[in-house]
């Protein structure tokens, strides 16, 4: 990680040499397929917290999510908090200083380019270069239809969407796109993003649309949560359109581990969860190394938010050395 006042520069923002350890912010999405209780009564002083610890403590990213509007049909899993993206990492970078700040993700469909451009451009100013801008197809069919925007058409404008964003995210200050359905030319948009040439552009899903999406236009691709037997295919079909494109540039491969608790717990942490003595939990994350994966997205279990900083101390302490190849 670089230090605050460096000049950010390239798309390459993650080390070669070991697996990258992120984690999506707590407290900023509360659905129930993952939040934990204590999330629903904590606010912005945890959200600081956590984030200047993650910071501190050296962790690759924070991210958030995106939704605009939730349905009633998926409030029940999905719960209707879901904290602007733009928002909360403008918010995120005044409270730290090295840690990446990720969409993921955006869903990029639902706005103009230029809109995306000039929000994101500000929050890369404002973080000194820190921002990673994930985008996605998204999935929710209401929120497209209430934002007037056609759901079934919603891959094809991704696409464009993000050669649009590689174009307005650029050096220029007067950007050139033109497109099929987005144009743009002699209209000067400041500040420009802090990074040059731009921020790097990761891209998520796993559909085959999404996967040569990311291969083909994207610096980077973002798990939606495959699981482990499933990932080496994917990063398999990655590596094979990037070859076949000519495409050789940096590219970050991530997922998402299972839910993790360092050390042996009073409690049931729940079925699933990848929990054990640092070695034993490095162990296990060193496995998506070896599929070709860069990053890995973690979500400790917890019932409360010092029993959270406690668990990512020592994770950043005993299991992120054992990461190093």
């Amino acid at each position: 990680m670089q230090d605050s006042g460096t000049p950010r520069t390239g798309l390459r923002v993650l080390p070669g040499d070991r697996l990258s350890y992120g984690m999506q912010v707590p407290v900023t999405s509360l659905s129930t397929l993952y939040a934990e209780p204590w999330e629903v009564e904590a606010g912005p002083r945890e959200l600081r917290r956590i984030a200047r610890a993650a910071d501190r403590l050296g962790f690759a990213y924070l991210a958030t999510c995106d939704h605009v509007a939730v349905p009633t049909r998926l409030a029940a899993a999905m719960g209707t908090v879901w904290y602007d993206p733009v928002a909360t990492l403008a918010h995120l970078a005044a409270v730290t200083e090295r840690t990446l700040l990720l969409s993921h993700v955006a869903v990029a469909a639902l706005r103009h380019p230029l809109a995306l451009a000039k929000q994101y451009a500000t929050v890369d100013r404002l973080a000194d270069g820190r921002l990673v801008l994930g985008v996605g197809a998204g999935h929710v069919r209401e929120e497209f239809e209430a934002l007037g925007v056609d759901f079934a058409r919603r891959g094809a404008v991704l696409d464009e969407t993000v050669d649009a964003l590689k174009a307005a995210l650029g050096p220029a200050e007067f950007p050139e796109f033109s497109g099929r359905r987005f144009a743009f030319r002699g209209l000067g948009q400041g500040p420009r993003p802090a990074r040059t040439p731009r921020p790097p552009l990761w891209v998520g899903g796993s559909s085959p649309a999404a996967l040569r999406r990311a291969a083909l236009r994207g610096d980077g691709w973002l798990s939606q949560g495959d699981r482990r037997e499933v990932l080496p295919r994917r990063v398999a079909t990655l590596r094979r359109l990037r070859e076949e494109a000519g495409r050789d540039g940096p590219f970050a491969v991530g997922a998402i581990a299972e839910p993790l608790y360092v050390g042996t717990a009073s409690w049931d942490t729940g079925v699933g969860t990848l929990t054990g003595a640092a070695g034993t939990v490095a162990e296990s994350l060193r496995v998506y190394r070896g599929m070709g994966v860069d990053q890995v997205q973690v979500r400790f279990r917890c019932r409360g938010v010092g029993e959270l900083l406690e668990q990512m101390e020592v994770f950043a302490g005993a299991v992120g050395p054992l990461l190093v190849d």
